[in-house]
């Protein structure tokens, strides 16, 4: 399992590395914001699905590589027109895009992965969203940077899991319990685990790089995800929100 992210700024200006279907999605974009996000996203997972399936990175390969969504919204991938056995995961925010991407043949099910910036929350957020142990936990911490970073990380591990259910927000969150570990291995990462209502447990893995907090889930207790070479550095990644500049493409 590999992850890998890119900054709206790594993203080139032409569009040759699309595919035909792709530039047409883009073709009918009108908000700035969701342009970007659509580009930045894509050029994210075509890097890694080439990365893992040993594909080149000329513009006319990339362009072979098709991002697909399922009607629930889940990711899917096609390379010269053909559906990969290949599970991904994406996700954006503030001007970055994250993906996690299973190497085929792996059978730890579905995968998830989100990515949020560690902001204030308010305490209507916390009652909306969590369930009681959650709030607990939140209030339980110092007001400011700790509870920040705490709100943002069980609301970033619920939407992991709602991915790797493959329903995302549509579903309620309260749906999904997320418990922090206490433990930080050497490379960062540290434990989750996500109990869905049904039963259902997740594994997870969550770490904070500068300002940015990134969270996974798989339906099967695995080791971190490694990154990929060529990936950004989210820990020396700055927030952005181009788009506010021209709202409209």
């Amino acid at each position: 399992m590999w992850w890998i992210a890119h900054g709206e700024h790594e993203v080139p200006r032409g569009t040759d590395w699309l595919s035909p279907r792709e530039r047409d999605v883009l073709a009918g974009i009108r908000y700035t914001k969701r342009h970007t996000e659509f580009l930045t996203r894509r050029w994210t997972a075509k890097r890694a699905v080439a990365a893992v399936l040993e594909l080149e990175l000329a513009p006319d390969a990339l362009a072979a590589v098709e991002i697909g969504h399922h009607p629930g919204g889940a990711p899917f991938v096609v390379v010269d027109g053909e559906r990969k056995a290949i599970d991904v995961s994406l996700s954006d925010r503030a001007g970055w895009a994250v993906c996690l991407v299973a190497e085929p043949g792996d059978t730890a099910g579905p995968v998830g992965i989100d990515l949020e910036l560690v902001e204030p929350r308010s305490e209507g957020f916390v009652d909306d969203f969590f369930i009681a142990a959650e709030r607990d936990y939140v209030r339980g911490l110092p007001a400011g940077k700790a509870r920040d970073e705490a709100a943002n990380l069980i609301w970033s591990a619920k939407e992991a899991a709602l991915k790797v259910l493959k329903v995302g927000l549509r579903a309620d969150t309260r749906d999904v319990a997320v418990a922090v570990g206490r433990e930080r291995r050497g490379d960062g990462w540290g434990p989750l685990a996500i109990t869905h209502r049904g039963g259902a447990v997740f594994a997870g893995w969550w770490r904070r790089d500068g300002v940015f907090l990134l969270t996974i889930a798989r339906a099967a207790p695995v080791p971190p995800p490694a990154r990929l070479s060529g990936s950004g550095d989210l820990a020396t990644a700055a927030p952005v929100d181009s788009w506010l500049a021209r709202p409209l493409v």
